[in-house]
């Protein structure tokens, strides 16, 4: 691909990411996968170009931009080997006009920065939420050894206070792994240790989702007990039973909830689990390192539903915590009302609860749980409570 084509490409990817974070379509990794998917012609060097001018244009830009156009020239106007790809080519983009807008630069729309800030954060705390990540890996312990993973892995290196985990370069390919290594963010898997699960305990992980966190609760319990892992959303549910499976996990067994109808299925586990882990749904301003679109896609209308569904979540979860068992509370997000704020509510309404803020080697004390930040932590973004029943 000429170097306008590859602009170009970027361009119509960044269409179809503007169009999906306005309508809640796919996220924008899964449609540069559909794309080159159908465009067997892209080389891998045109596939990591592309990606990288898509991914450097939704950095730049903090409100969503009215097209992946706007987008693409706002990275121009500082890069002239980008603006020189705008050359009216047979397969590239015209060339820019005297009065074109570029989208504005920005880390965050307005709102969204206003309450970030609201929560303590700002300067380098805020920009390191769009920088980079890298791809950190979690090794089971039930099929290999951190030091045998890392020996496979061209420039690996372990991560000081989380013993199973490596960081490599972002894109480093690890498929030939599967089942000995779980892709997972290095703040995720010190979030997990927050439970502190334990061989023969009765867990549940009441938003599993595709079961990252209950693969690491497995392995924190030696495959030795029992996880009831729970989701509303059937698809995702479906893909933890083979993950487990892979990954040697016996102790698993996964239930389908009717949202707002959830304990009608959990009968057997009211007042039953050691453990309940809450890993909620939330903004995700945790993740933007990973998903910068993400940014685009909120609203305040989303977030005030999102905040209802945690505090819904944590009403459940005390249902079925025994008494002396703990509630682990989790969001990737950095917004004092899904965390700090969730907590103090849930305390207020169930007399005798208390935190125990988790003592895990990463993140600060922020209210009664703990906060993880990219800047700080060189993580994703997390708020973690560990709330216990009383006997």
């Amino acid at each position: 691909m000429t170097p306008g084509a590859r602009t170009q490409a970027a361009i119509e990817l960044l269409d179809q990411i503007v169009a999906a974070a306005a309508e809640g379509g796919a996220a924008a990794d899964t449609l540069v996968g559909r794309y080159f998917a159908t465009r067997r012609y892209a080389g891998s060097k045109d596939r990591r170009a592309v990606r990288e001018l898509v991914y450097r244009a939704v950095r730049r830009c903090g409100e969503r931009p009215p097209s992946g156009r706007a987008a693409m020239l706002a990275v121009a106007g500082e890069d002239g080997d980008v603006a020189a790809g705008f050359d009216g080519s047979p397969h590239g983009p015209s060339p820019i006009g005297a009065d074109e807008r570029a989208a504005k630069a920005g880390l965050a729309p307005r709102w969204l920065l206003d309450l970030l800030r609201a929560s303590g954060l700002d300067g380098d705390e805020l920009h390191a939420l769009i920088e980079r990540a890298p791809l950190d890996l979690r090794v089971n312990r039930l099929r290999a050894e951190p030091g045998e993973v890392a020996a496979r892995l061209e420039g690996a290196r372990a991560i000081e206070g989380l013993p199973d985990a490596l960081r490599l370069s972002a894109g480093t390919d690890v498929a030939s792994l599967a089942g000995l290594v779980e892709v997972q963010d290095a703040g995720s898997q010190a979030v997990t240790l927050a439970t502190l699960a334990r061989p023969g305990g009765r867990v549940v992980d009441l938003c599993a989702g595709g079961g990252g966190k209950t693969l690491a609760l497995a392995a924190m319990m030696a495959n030795d007990g029992a996880i009831l892992a729970c989701d509303t959303d059937r698809g995702r549910l479906r893909r933890l039973m083979p993950r487990a499976e892979g990954a040697g996990i016996t102790i698993v067994e996964t239930r389908l909830l009717n949202p707002n109808r959830e304990l009608e299925l959990l009968p057997e586990w009211r007042d039953a689990a050691d453990l309940v882990l809450v890993d909620a749904p939330c903004s995700g301003t945790g993740t933007w390192r990973r998903n910068p679109e993400a940014r685009w896609r909120l609203s305040p209308e989303r977030l005030e539903r999102l905040v209802a569904t945690q505090a819904h979540l944590l009403r459940i979860a005390a249902e079925l915590v025994l008494p002396g068992g703990a509630l682990v509370y989790v969001v990737c997000s950095l917004l004092d009302g899904e965390g700090r704020g969730q907590v103090q509510t849930f305390l207020a309404a169930h007399p005798g609860w208390a935190a125990d803020r988790p003592k895990i080697g990463f993140g600060r004390p922020h209210c009664l749980g703990l906060r993880l930040t990219p800047a700080h932590d060189r993580t994703d973004g997390f708020f973690v409570a560990r709330l216990k029943r009383p006997c």
